[in-house]
């Protein structure tokens, strides 16, 4: 393992998404999934991954033996996390430190008591015994060769309790050989303005380096985080995404993208940042967890426009309503069209998309009215690409652009005594002027109507054996009750190349589904490059 950097020592970007990011509920990371992400925060440009507490569980122990040996470290360096010595004993003889030495990790990161409430009833040890455990632990490790960080856990409630002690415990790691002090937010309760203040008195009075990790229980992580920067604080922990306990910690990307780009402060190796939307959706897709479309930066809406009269304004000047360019953390505008939309949307959309309206002001005219009537009854373009762009190839051309013509279809649902089901669909249409009938079974109507389109124009069309439909979503609309709601079907679909979303809205939901499913094959085809045959 090497340990290479661009950067200096004055700011530090620490990521602990492998320790603190993987309490989150619904996150249990493996051995391999933390070696991925690992790679991912190192290609990202952070300056320390901290990878676990060695020692506490089989699995942090083997993490941090592969990844001296399977991960060349080109811009972090790798952080073992733990506690400090027991009440009582020598850090040189307790077990647990000598596993976080073992680790092979050249920084450690010590948790410690800083609240005189939580030293009395959780360590149940004095508040001058808690003091040598941070001199003792930090100092042995110290004449180890290991650059240690502790993390006064509780920091900012201990302070509002006892703020003398708070500082001590800050005086003595700095004073045993602590590179940084982290002032925790361990319960996530404060608000920028309180942080700030803390974090400066605290600055003035020890003269330690400081670090802020903060929770988010008040939705403030990220401000918090840049409360205490602008109060001295030169070591940020914060976790990708913002993954962690409860509602989370301060989010990595949001925290980088304000410190390089609002602050002018290089964190990151040149070019890096632009990777920011990439190895958020990367580590999403390692957690197994939706990336979330409106974080931040990263997020796929952060910097989509639906409003005409944002969009009028964008025509002009894309800056008038983004607060920096999309392109430099890595992402993209988008134009949403939707009911809201007007011409300058479309125009947008459309070049967007590819598809040159020129200057006729009647044909954008036609397209917005569209849209609107058939929002009106229930479509969604925001959500739905594929099926807005192929409304307006139509008006482009003046009829539709189609590869095949349904002259009908049926789907059957059959139930049978034994409690067993079966699902039948057959569909009658013209493609290449050929009638063709197929029939399948599926594992639902939906499915069925999907198999037996398939069988009916693979052998015309030969590109449809790439496509795999990857989501089904129906929603019940509002103003109709009951059995008798229209129905809205939107169908993700992938050729293995790409994903898109087609819409289709009637009150019967298998028929809203075939709908989706027409304009999924079509734009399917158009994205081959198949010329329509209808």
């Amino acid at each position: 393992m090497t340990e290479t950097s661009e950067l200096d020592d004055s700011f530090h970007v620490f990521d602990t998404t492998l320790r603190d990011g993987a309490q989150r509920e619904g996150i249990n990371l493996t051995v391999a999934d933390k070696l991925a992400i690992a790679r991912h925060l190192d290609d990202f440009g952070v300056g320390f991954i901290e990878g676990g507490w060695p020692g506490a569980n089989p699995r942090d122990t083997e993490f941090f033996a592969r990844a001296q040996k399977e991960i060349d470290f080109k811009h972090a360096q790798l952080v073992a996390f733990g506690a400090t010595r027991r009440a009582g004993g020598k850090a040189s003889e307790d077990p647990q430190v000598k596993a976080l030495l073992d680790s092979g990790a050249p920084v450690i990161t010590l948790v410690a008591k800083s609240h005189d409430r939580h030293v009395e009833l959780a360590l149940r040890t004095t508040l001058d015994e808690n003091l040598e455990m941070v001199r003792d632990t930090v100092s042995h490790l110290r004449s180890e060769g290991r650059r240690v960080f502790v993390d006064c856990e509780h920091f900012f409630d201990g302070y509002r309790a006892n703020p003398q002690y708070a500082k001590a415990v800050v005086r003595a790691a700095a004073e045993a050989g602590a590179d940084v002090v982290i002032l925790c937010d361990t319960n996530g309760g404060m608000l920028p303005a309180q942080v700030q203040a803390v974090v400066a008195t605290v600055l003035a009075d020890t003269g330690a380096r400081l670090g802020i990790h903060a929770q988010d229980d008040t939705g403030c992580a990220v401000a918090n985080t840049l409360a205490a920067v602008d109060a001295g604080a030169t070591h940020v922990q914060c976790t990708a995404n913002g993954y962690g306990e409860r509602v989370g910690n301060s989010n990595l990307f949001p925290v980088v993208a304000a410190l390089e780009l609002k602050y002018g402060k290089k964190v990151l190796p040149e070019g890096a940042l632009r990777e920011m939307t990439r190895i958020s959706h990367a580590i999403a897709e390692v957690v197994n967890l939706t990336p979330s479309t409106h974080q931040p930066y990263v997020g796929v809406s952060a910097f989509a426009h639906k409003a005409g009269l944002h969009a009028s304004a964008i025509k002009v000047d894309p800056d008038l309503y983004q607060h920096i360019d999309p392109e430099q953390v890595g992402n993209t505008m988008r134009m949403l069209v939707s009911d809201m939309a007007g011409r300058a949307s479309i125009e947008l959309k459309g070049k967007e998309l590819g598809v040159d309206l020129g200057d006729d002001r009647e044909l954008v005219g036609r397209v917005v009215e569209r849209v609107k009537e058939r929002e009106l009854r229930g479509y969604t373009y925001e959500a739905a690409d594929a099926s807005f762009e192929i409304l307006l190839r139509d008006e482009v051309a003046g009829k539709p652009q189609r590869y095949f013509r349904t002259e009908s279809w049926r789907a059957i649902v059959e139930d049978r005594p034994d409690g067993s089901h079966a699902n039948e669909a057959t569909v009658k249409l013209w493609a290449k002027s050929e009638r063709i009938v197929a029939t399948a079974e599926g594992n639902g109507p939906v499915n069925a109507l999907d198999r037996a389109l398939r069988v009916a124009l693979e052998k015309i069309y030969p590109q449809l054996a790439k496509l795999e439909l990857v989501d089904y979503k129906v929603r019940i609309l509002e103003g109709k009750h009951g059995t008798n709601s229209t129905t809205r079907v939107l169908i993700s679909t992938t050729d293995g190349a790409g994903e898109w979303s087609t819409v289709g809205v009637a009150e019967n939901v298998i028929a809203a589904s075939w709908q989706a499913l027409e304009d999924a094959y079509t734009y399917g085809l158009l994205r081959a490059g198949v010329e329509p045959a209808e």
